[in-house]
């Protein structure tokens, strides 16, 4: 993809709104990095400025440097790095400060979101515990009760239920959403300046991302914070940002206010990036209810499922659409998934009595909030997790008390996308070493050197160069270890493929030729695939079936033109009402839609 160039680097920064002072000011900022491959140029002579009170989106490929030079902002760029010009937080220069300076500034005057919080979380202490570390660390001393209190009263305000309980909880006992949502909740602990959040709502779903969303704004427009905003979803952009810089392979391309960037882009690039912007095709379904209806929905958002709801050949029953596909591969039954307490606690049943089932050459999506058993469920099917109850046959096994010895010859015919590529990727292995584990593993057949040559033509796939083998899974964007992951899943050819939030982390150009890729794979090799994802729009691309999940439930399941188009239930209006749409003006009435459904169905 080519980018319009002109005043990259040297890009005209216009004045931000308000004529204060910039309370940040990066200038002629030069960023590169040694690694084994070589020097890596990250960010290319790039000045910005950000006010008080102001929200700045930074936008582009992964890549492109969005994520360095947040980074720099705080001083957190590697040994590795090397960085020139200035950026001057509040009067001092981040890249001349001393440590202990630089440990002063970070949490009181600048925090940050990270952008994978199973990554930014300690796996050995408790979400309270390390919520109150950052207190403790800026000379908070408070007693334990008052303490507490501080934490369970900062994951509230980040919306994570049961906090008084949960605040001694550690990372794994928590959704992807709600891991991200704690990280955020440590972000605002303290009050800073300026916060940079670093795709800030890449894993949750789309109601919670509004919520997400309206408490940005309000602590903006409370508190003065200024916000840097990283994220790939132009949606997102549109509904907080007052002013978008996009950059391109470390350049800065464009700035301009947000209506400005969205109704008249002027470099090529940014046209590109909105062009690839996934969109989904319904009519304002909140509308199409009656308000007496919507707040009698409000005083239960979750009433009784009608009988059609959860029912396995809902929506199979247009003429041909069932026989489109084959054999049934994956069919659940009354199906249940309880984690036991432990230490005094309740058992917590996380999937309630589903069913559904998947047929050969479907793709099955499965949207939901954070925390409804979509990632349950998906790794049930893989047998990576248990079933505990009701029926769930994969390939004809039955996998409640499944045994792993019975199982495990079938586990070439799964792939498996992981919502958390950084995670999932062992540190020690290179990119080659981690997509070739499955060939290693299943296929002992194979010599190294055709190992080498499946990798290579697998990196290609996913639009990889092939000389990434050689790297780390550190040395990779977020985006590009997605893509990894996406590689590692297909490596086998397998029937049956549990896609787990696999463009979650890819900004929209990339998603749009991954999704392209994942279609295109399916469609040759006719594998089923169980699709979760909370981008509505991008289930509504792949998807041939989607079934709603809430709180373990399954609201309704059916086609899309059904579940999207003519929704059963209320909740997944609210779900609809809540997804984003890229373009400033129409996402400020939606807001409003969205927040009294939220209000009504909170009421």
């Amino acid at each position: 993809m080519s980018a319009d160039t002109t005043g990259s680097g040297a890009a005209t920064v216009p004045t931000p709104a308000g004529g204060q002072g910039p309370v940040l000011s990066i200038r002629d900022l030069d960023v590169s990095f040694a690694t084994d491959g070589g020097q890596v140029h990250a960010v290319d002579h790039v000045s910005l400025e950000v006010s008080a009170g102001e929200v700045l989106a930074i936008v582009g490929e992964s890549g492109s440097g969005k994520s360095v030079t947040a980074k720099t902002v705080l001083g957190l760029l590697p040994e590795t790095a090397t960085a020139g010009g200035a950026v001057v937080l509040k009067g001092t220069d981040v890249l001349r400060a001393s440590g202990a300076h630089l440990r002063a500034m970070r949490g009181t005057d600048v925090s940050m979101v990270f952008q994978e919080p199973s990554t930014a979380l300690n796996p050995v202490y408790t979400v309270g515990w390390q919520i109150a570390e950052g207190l403790r660390a800026h000379g908070q001393k408070i007693g334990r009760k008052q303490m507490r209190a501080k934490v369970v009263a900062a994951m509230e305000q980040v919306g994570i239920p049961d906090a008084q309980e949960r605040h001694d909880y550690y990372p794994h006992q928590f959704s992807g959403g709600q891991k991200q949502r704690i990280v955020i909740a440590m972000a605002l602990a303290l009050g800073a300046d300026v916060i940079v959040a670093d795709e800030p709502t890449t894993a949750l779903d789309v109601t919670v991302q509004a919520e997400i969303l309206d408490l940005l704004r309000d602590l903006r427009d409370r508190t003065g914070t200024a916000i840097i905003l990283i994220t790939h979803n132009m949606g997102v952009v549109a509904d907080l940002a007052d002013r978008v810089a996009v950059m391109y392979r470390g350049d800065l391309v464009e700035v301009a206010d947000a209506q400005t960037l969205f109704s008249d882009p002027q470099a090529d690039y940014t046209k590109q990036l909105l062009a690839a912007v996934p969109r989904l095709h319904v009519e304002d379904v909140t509308e199409s209810a009656p308000a007496e209806e919507l707040d009698e929905a409000g005083k239960a958002p979750v009433p009784e499922a009608p009988a059609t709801a959860g029912a396995p050949d809902q929506g199979t029953s247009a003429a041909g659409k069932e026989s489109a596909f084959g054999e049934v591969l994956v069919k659940a039954e009354g199906m249940e998934v309880t984690f036991g307490g432990g230490f005094g606690k309740r058992p917590f049943r996380a999937v309630k009595g589903v069913d559904f089932e998947v047929r050969a050459g479907e793709v099955f999506g499965l949207v939901g909030e954070s925390g409804s058993g979509k990632t349950t469920i998906g790794r049930a099917i893989a047998g990576l997790g248990p079933a505990t109850g009701g029926s769930l046959r994969v390939f004809g096994h039955e996998m409640v008390g499944f045994k792993e010895r019975h199982f495990k010859p079938e586990r070439k015919r799964i792939g498996f996308v992981f919502q958390d590529p950084a995670a999932s990727f062992d540190p020690h292995m290179t990119i080659g070493e981690c997509i070739a584990e499955p060939l290693v593993v299943h296929r002992p057949d194979m010599s190294e050197g055709q190992r080498r040559h499946q990798v290579a033509e697998l990196l290609d796939a996913v639009q990889l160069p092939t000389d990434y083998a050689a790297r780390y899974p550190h040395e990779l964007s977020g985006g590009q270890r997605q893509r990894c992951s996406l590689a590692r899943g297909i490596a086998l050819e397998p029937e049956l493929v549990v896609a787990d939030e696999p463009t979650s982390a890819l900004d929209v150009s990339v998603q749009a030729a991954v999704l392209d890729l994942f279609t295109e794979l399916q469609e040759r090799y006719g594998f089923a695939a169980v699709f979760i994802s909370h981008d509505l729009a991008v289930v509504d691309m792949l998807a041939d079936r989607i079934g709603v999940l809430y709180h373990g439930e399954m609201l309704e399941q059916g086609t899309n033109d059904q579940v999207l188009r003519d929704p059963v239930h209320d909740y997944t209006r609210r779900l609809i009402a809540s997804l984003p749409v890229p373009d400033p003006a129409l996402q400020a009435e939606r807001r409003e839609v969205a927040r009294k459904l939220r209000g009504d169905a909170i009421g």
